[in-house]
């Protein structure tokens, strides 16, 4: 059961549902209904786990060049590539059934949408391709605000996609921060991401770029939901900090990939934060 379970990457997966459920509170200018609430976020688990899943089928070999991924139970010999398949299948038809019964037809085509982007788009045609491949793919990423959003109102609005760009524009230096960490496994991988085929210097600028965007988007938010002005104000605020991060990402810095791995932990309390504040701003406005 732990083998199958780490198969579906539920860390990550814990990360992506940390924006469904501001979505849906956005999208309900309150709180949804408790029943469509538990539906939304158990079929978005499965999903998430579901694209997982695939993801370590097709990577399997690749995982074995890497040392943090080493241990995964498909590259143990834990769990075999066929069986494996089979969960995925099970798990992502699964989702999308109740999605399907429970929640909205958009909110199901989105949940389909989003796996087969991941393991499609993202997994098969980019990842080892490009050094952009987490900019674009990791657009599935953001696809657990407009599935909650349309889980509400089987409907997408600006604020979703405002919502929607927050979370496109944060995962590239989110990532990133992560890739230099790892960066001789990624290399030895030949998986192309940008801090092992790109200087440091451009590296930082790609990262600033990003933020930036990233900054603006939530004043997008903010504005598009018509939440108060306390809200904006704490939101840049969490957005100057994120910029401050960087700031310290000096390329010729001795601590470097340790000002890298900070960048990254404080990337996920960012989103973390930005989520709990979305659902108190909305909750007492």
């Amino acid at each position: 059961m732990r083998g199958y379970l780490d198969l579906m990457k539920l860390r990550v997966v814990e990360l992506l549902l940390v924006s469904t459920l501001p979505a849906m509170v956005l999208a309900a200018k309150g709180l949804p209904e408790f029943g469509l609430t538990v539906a939304t976020i158990f079929a978005g688990t499965l999903a998430a786990g579901s694209a997982n899943a695939f993801n370590m089928v097709i990577e399997s070999d690749l995982d074995k060049l890497m040392a943090r991924t080493a241990k995964r139970p498909i590259v143990t010999g834990q769990i075999s590539k066929s069986n494996a398949t089979v969960f995925a299948t099970l798990i992502g038809v699964l989702a999308l059934t109740i999605f399907w019964i429970f929640t909205t037809p958009l909110a199901t085509l989105l949940a389909f949408i989003a796996i087969l982007f991941y393991v499609v788009v993202y997994t098969m045609a980019l990842k080892q391709r490009t050094s952009q491949n987490i900019v674009w793919g990791g657009a599935a990423g953001c696809m657990p605000v407009l599935i909650g959003w349309a889980a509400v109102t089987n409907s997408l609005s600006a604020t979703a996609w405002a919502f929607f760009f927050v979370i496109f524009f944060w995962t590239p230096p989110h990532f990133w921060a992560l890739a230099i960490k790892y960066k001789d496994d990624y290399a030895a991988a030949g998986t192309p991401m940008l801090p092992v085929v790109a200087t440091k210097g451009r590296v930082h600028k790609e990262m600033w770029f990003h933020t930036i965007l990233m900054i603006a988007s939530s004043v997008w938010l903010i504005t598009a939901a018509e939440l108060p002005l306390w809200s904006l104000i704490i939101t840049l605020t969490l957005g100057l900090v994120f910029a401050v991060q960087l700031v310290s990402l000096k390329e010729g810095s001795s601590e470097y990939a340790k000002v890298a791995g900070k960048i990254f932990q404080w990337s996920i309390t960012y989103l973390s934060l930005l989520s709990v504040l979305l659902v108190v701003a909305q909750l007492l406005s």
